[in-house]
């Protein structure tokens, strides 16, 4: 009996599990078997490493031979275990010291004349590899850049089964052709707007800069307060008046994404095969935007087996732009409400339960009603009452008492349209001081789990960082008439703590709540924009 084994990693979701891929050479009739709970493509790889080997110049054993991964009970899916599978077979076969294998993870899909083909999900695979006290991994060639992100691990990039061999044999190394680096991303990602990724994406020849939004004063001011504190926005107004353009420059007011948050955003964008080609570290918030006929599996993650990311996953640390926000299915706009209050989606399929992230920053965009121009004239509208009830009721009361800012967008003057060298501030002005709010709160929660205000439990803002003295007067009085929920009134205070960042005050003042509440209620408090420019 000849044995060997190598390593390789199954996904699940976003995280990765080290997995032991054991082969069995034994007397008797030629077979292949492959056991482990696999799934159709992983099956298939008992022919595409059998041509893979064959092509590579090594001999097939003519044995019943058995490969095993383990642990069993794991779901393993995908091409990514055909290069150990294909080392553990010609380890058995003595073609490689099996000694020799032991301690290496490989990940890669063969093709059937031995190159070395890309596959979805390196970094995780990688980063799970190394937490299991790995130090080796083999991938292909194209992926090392990515592999390469995770300290502590020595990589090796190959072209072909043949280069694999000839390393791990001490023999000369041949030369290969390169080979592709490009992977298909998951076709129920198709209509996402990922800057950079080629999926409906905005066009990167020229970067959104807020100087470009003529007027909108009150919009501007708010998506700088979102910015700043990572607060939900919900602009609604009038086809035209420039909501989408204002959700598109958010993402260039965030800060750049810390070393951690890249290696999070990375290896999600790597599971659903969306980072964009010579980029292996994401850096910059993303930018998502489903189309409105987005299904919930397209939007939550889901799938055939397993799930998959979603948009609010690609979206983590980034920014979720739902345009058209009242088309949306009521129940897919419902299953939001979980990830807005966590940061992470759980999803449960028969074949499994997993948990990705999903801590976003979501705009909403909708018209006033179907036609988009009610309050613009009684003659204008054509709508019906019951028709404009029931369109603004497809956004739900418990959806949107998590949304801290609600903006109506008015239509542009003909003078604010045309006017020529109006001095609008650039994103690049507006994303310093959103930069410099942020590092005050950090700051201020130095030694706690929480970085931006939006994160912080009501609680603990009613407790440990106070206002000033009579400043929560008004929204206190909306609480006892039933106009603002409990969840409301924390959310308020955060909005309020934002401001006083943004004005480099230490506690919110009366004006700071109050113009929270405004930003929440639209009803006019009273309130007066300070330490912010629109």
């Amino acid at each position: 009996m000849a044995f060997a084994r190598a390593c390789s990693v199954a996904l699940v979701g976003v995280e990765g599990v080290v997995v032991e891929v054991q082969a069995d050479l034994e007397p008797g009739v030629a077979a292949f078997t492959l056991v482990g709970l696999p799934d159709k493509s992983l099956t298939e790889s008992r022919d595409r490493v059998r041509a893979a080997v064959v092509n590579s110049g090594a001999a097939w054993p003519q044995k019943k031979l058995t490969v095993g991964l383990s642990p069993a009970s794991v779901p393993k899916s995908g091409s990514g275990f055909d290069l150990a599978v294909a080392a553990a077979v010609l380890g058995a076969a003595e073609r490689i010291d099996p000694r020799v294998l032991a301690d290496i993870v490989m990940i890669g899909e063969l093709g059937l004349d031995g190159r070395v083909r890309p596959v979805r999900g390196v970094l995780p695979a990688v980063l799970a590899a190394a937490d299991a006290g790995y130090e080796q991994v083999v991938v292909p060639e194209c992926a090392v850049p990515e592999a390469s992100l995770v300290p502590g691990v020595s990589v090796l990039g190959v072209r072909s089964l043949r280069q694999l061999i000839a390393v791990l044999t001490d023999e000369p190394v041949p030369e290969e052709e390169p080979v592709s680096g490009e992977i298909r991303p998951d076709p129920f990602l198709a209509g996402l707007a990922l800057p950079g990724t080629g999926l409906g994406a905005v066009t990167s020849d020229h970067t959104p800069d807020l100087a470009d939004v003529a007027g909108q004063h009150m919009a501007r001011a708010a998506l700088e307060v979102a910015a700043a504190g990572r607060h939900h926005v919900f602009f609604k107004g009038p086809p035209g008046a420039g909501k989408t353009m204002l959700a598109e420059r958010l993402p260039g007011l965030l800060p750049e994404l810390s070393r951690k948050e890249s290696l999070e955003v990375t290896a999600v964008h790597s599971v659903a095969g969306v980072l964009p080609p010579g980029q292996p570290l994401v850096d910059r918030p993303s930018y998502c935007a489903p189309h409105h006929s987005a299904t919930m599996a397209s939007l939550v993650g889901g799938g055939n087996g397993l799930p998959r990311p979603g948009a609010v996953s690609l979206a983590h640390h980034g920014v979720l732009f739902l345009d058209e926000a009242a088309e949306f299915h009521s129940s897919v706009l419902d299953a939001l409400r979980q990830p807005l209050e966590s940061g992470h989606v759980v999803i449960a399929r028969a074949a499994g339960m997993l948990r990705m992230p999903a801590r976003f920053l979501m705009v909403l965009a909708a018209n006033p009603c179907p036609c988009g121009r009610h309050g613009m004239g009684d003659d204008i509208c054509e709508c019906r009452p019951s028709t404009i009830k029931r369109y603004r009721a497809r956004l739900s009361g418990p959806l949107m008492d998590r949304v801290d800012l609600r903006v109506t967008v008015e239509p542009v003057t003909r003078a604010e349209l045309l006017q020529l060298h109006t001095g609008a501030e650039t994103s690049a002005t507006v994303a310093e001081r959103v930069k410099t709010a942020r590092e005050r709160a950090a700051r201020r929660y130095e030694g706690t789990p929480w970085r931006t205000n939006s994160e912080v439990p009501g609680h603990e803002l009613r407790t440990r960082w106070h206002v000033q003295a009579g400043a929560l007067a008004k929204a206190e009085q909306d609480l006892d008439r039933g106009l603002l929920t409990a969840r409301g009134l924390d959310r308020v205070l955060r909005v309020a703590w934002t401001l006083a960042d943004l004005g480099g005050r230490d506690r919110p003042s009366s004006n700071d709540v109050n113009w929270a509440l405004e930003l929440r209620t639209g009803v006019r408090r009273g309130a007066v924009l300070e330490g912010l420019r629109t």
